[in-house]
């Protein structure tokens, strides 16, 4: 499982997540990612907002409850060994 760290640009804090999986739909990258390795971690999914030129990607959680419904579907085909709860 990778793991990748954020920074928040309002606090310049790190934090490091897993990526669990990853998908493009439309052309926009989303990852699932969690912030431990144990059973019944709490998951985000974060959406690719960074432009193509940028070197650094640009992720924020998809909070839209229509896009968040399709994506979590998506997850749950790609993972089926995983149970995502909303």
């Amino acid at each position: 499982m990778e793991k990748i760290t954020f920074t928040s640009e309002e606090m310049q804090e790190k934090e490091e997540f897993y990526v669990l999986e990853q998908t493009r739909i439309n052309g926009v990258s989303y990852i699932l990612v969690t912030d431990s390795k144990e059973n019944d971690a709490e998951c985000l999914i974060l959406k690719d907002t960074s432009k193509e030129q940028e070197e650094e990607g640009i992720y924020e959680i998809v909070e839209d409850d229509d896009e968040l419904a399709a994506i979590v579907k998506v997850f749950d085909e790609l993972l089926e060994d995983v149970e995502i709860e909303r």
